[in-house]
């Protein structure tokens, strides 16, 4: 099966154009961008203190209402380092990773409502995606597991307001409970599906089930603080 495109949990999404405005905000000039690329392509602990550290950080900061001349996924790497609290450890790094692929993929409104890339049925509604999973064959059933916990969690994470004013205003049945709770499930019906092993997956799925509200604070912080405009 092709790797679908929500299952990367490294860091091969930064683009060129990220790792120059890496070595361009490095507090110490390197020799020139060709000789510092390749290192910090080959020492994957390099970019991960860049990605957590204050000087970079500042520079997004400090242009973040300009065209940042940078990919959404480290924007997002960043972003998410700074909101979600508490020491990250190689696996909080991979849903991280995981996350900011994510968020990039969404950027796109009609991702959000397909279960994959190209899917033809968009879908709103949770109970359909549901109702998807339950007659998929396996191949599928994996992805639209693993689509309702991305979709629960990117609602609840950047759009609790919106969720629940439509819950008390406008009378809709579901509120950011009824989010969380199907998101965490289906999370873990992801992570115990043979093709998270496959794609490396398990470990990923398994602390977004157990840690939903963590990752969805951290994403709430992230809104909060540094998407005032979305």
């Amino acid at each position: 099966m092709v790797k679908p495109d929500f299952a990367y949990t490294d860091l091969q999404r930064l683009e060129n154009r990220d790792l120059q405005f890496l070595i361009e905000n490095m507090p110490t000039p390197g020799k020139n961008y060709q000789e510092i690329a390749e290192v910090i392509q080959h020492l994957p602990t390099t970019v991960e203190s860049m990605l957590t550290s204050d000087y970079l950080f500042q520079a997004i900061l400090d242009r973040r209402q300009l065209l940042l001349d940078i990919s959404p996924f480290l924007l997002f790497s960043v972003l998410l380092r700074r909101s979600l609290s508490g020491h990250h450890s190689a696996a909080d790094r991979r849903v991280i990773n995981y996350l900011a692929n994510l968020l990039t993929l969404f950027i796109h409104t009609d991702r959000v409502y397909r279960a994959w890339s190209g899917n033809a049925t968009p879908r709103e509604y949770l109970i359909d995606l549901i109702q998807d999973a339950e007659q998929a064959d396996s191949k599928h059933q994996f992805i639209i597991y693993a689509h309702i916990g991305n979709y629960a969690l990117y609602l609840t994470g950047l759009f609790p307001q919106w969720i629940e004013h439509r819950h008390r205003y406008r009378r809709r049945p579901v509120d950011s409970k009824y989010y969380t709770d199907f998101g965490r499930s289906y999370f873990d019906l992801a992570a115990k599906h043979s093709l998270a092993q496959d794609f490396k997956l398990s470990d990923v799925f398994f602390r977004l089930a157990v840690m939903f509200e963590h990752y969805q604070q951290g994403l709430n912080r992230m809104a909060n603080h540094f998407l005032p405009t979305r």
